[in-house]
């Protein structure tokens, strides 16, 4: 059972599988999206626009028209009854409605009165997040307005699908490129061999005194080294090389998580900490779902960590001949958890408690990352100690890099 306090929606596990396909990085996404903002409150004659998209713990802010704000908690947030249905969603007076009355953005100074939020739905039939306006004061919004808002709302949907296909093609050509170099490398070996007969021959046609055949066998061998020099340089890794945008290493791993979670982590007094092992820290590695891992790790932590706490986050990159490792540790001297509701919770059996603020936990970001680790060929190891603090790992391969 889930908190029944909370708007959950029946899909919510499909529509967080949704959002996170899109595996989409909060930190960088605005100046994609700033016309589109602008645009809706244009269209509805409001102060603010806003998009939103919603995870298990999190709204993140993608862009926004009028109003400086990144992130808030889910369940602080208007937009989590905006994602229950297919329909608009929205608030005359949020003053005088008993869910928001008492909510930051009512009060002064951004004394918020009116909202009106549009779902947005993927193909699929999930809401990923909402297209809203508000304003400070009451409005009424035309038929002919909703219906552009809508048209705009459809249009952000597409153009997140758009960048995730874009994504996509890279990916491909990135395998393209890999599927290279291993022809390269398999053709060492037979261009090897044939510089180790040339040798031979051009040895043997010396002491014959064959002249021509020297010099023939000689230009194959200076051809054939050639060749070899040209193989060595497809499969040479040069570590210095710009990332592409699919991948990160722990350097900018580690800038994109403090970026990203450290104003929850400052708004309950709780240290984040992310430390990374420099040897490798150039070593680019694959970007696939590990900020929607890390990220719902880290919020979980926060959660159930107290004021004055630590949450430690360390990043490694073994090295190994066939395929590298990414290990993720996320620790903290929280609250804990039992061991066996532990094990429920990252089956999606059971809902998480109240966090140490008051926190309503949605139960399904332990269950989603147990999911995404899953599906990359990873493992997730969890243990936890009631008073405490709880600590898990994550384990994922990695092609070596290019």
């Amino acid at each position: 059972m889930h908190n029944s306090n909370l708007p959950i929606p029946e899909n919510e596990m499909q529509r967080l599988l949704s959002l996170s396909d899109l595996d989409l990085d909060y930190s960088n996404l605005e100046d994609n999206f700033n016309d589109l903002t602008l645009l809706a409150a244009k269209v509805a004659g409001t102060e603010i626009s806003l998009i939103n998209l919603l995870d298990s713990f999190t709204q993140w802010t993608i862009a926004n028209h009028g109003l400086q704000v990144e992130q808030m908690p889910r369940e602080e947030s208007a937009c989590q009854y905006t994602i229950m249905n297919a329909e608009p969603f929205e608030v005359p007076d949020l003053s005088i409605d008993e869910r928001f009355r008492d909510k930051f953005f009512v009060d002064g100074p951004l004394s918020l009165r009116y909202y009106f939020g549009l779902p947005l739905k993927t193909a699929e039939g999930t809401n990923i997040g909402a297209l809203c306006v508000l304003d400070t004061q009451l409005k009424t919004l035309t038929p002919e307005k909703i219906e552009l808002l809508e048209v705009i709302g459809q249009t952000v949907v597409k153009r997140l699908q758009s960048y995730r296909a874009l994504d996509i093609l890279k990916d491909r050509l990135r395998a393209s490129n890999e599927s290279k170099k291993k022809v390269a490398h398999d053709i060492r070996g037979p261009l090897a061999g044939i510089i180790g007969l040339s040798n031979i021959i051009t040895d043997q046609g010396n002491s014959c005194d064959v002249n021509e055949l020297i010099e023939l066998v000689a230009m194959i061998n200076k051809s054939s080294k050639t060749i070899l020099e040209l193989a060595d340089e497809i499969l040479s890794v040069d570590i210095n090389k710009p990332l592409a945008d699919n991948e990160l290493n722990l350097v900018l791993f580690r800038e994109k998580l403090i970026k990203l979670y450290s104003p929850q982590a400052r708004y309950k007094n709780i240290i984040l900490e992310v430390d990374i092992n420099s040897d490798n820290q150039n070593i680019p590695f694959s970007k696939n779902k590990l900020l929607q891992i890390t990220g719902n790790l880290i919020s979980n932590a926060i959660k159930f960590t107290p004021a004055g706490g630590r949450i430690k986050v360390k990043l490694d990159l073994i090295i190994n001949v066939d395929k590298n490792l990414l290990n993720i540790l996320v620790s903290d001297n929280g609250v804990g958890i039992d061991p066996t509701a532990l094990n429920s919770i990252i089956k999606g059996n059971s809902s998480t408690s109240i966090g140490t603020l008051g926190e309503t936990g949605f139960g399904f970001g332990l269950s989603l990352v147990s999911h995404l680790v899953e599906s990359l060929n990873g493992s997730l190891d969890a243990s936890s100690e009631l008073g405490k603090g709880t600590r898990f790992k994550v384990i994922l391969p990695q092609s070596n890099p290019r």
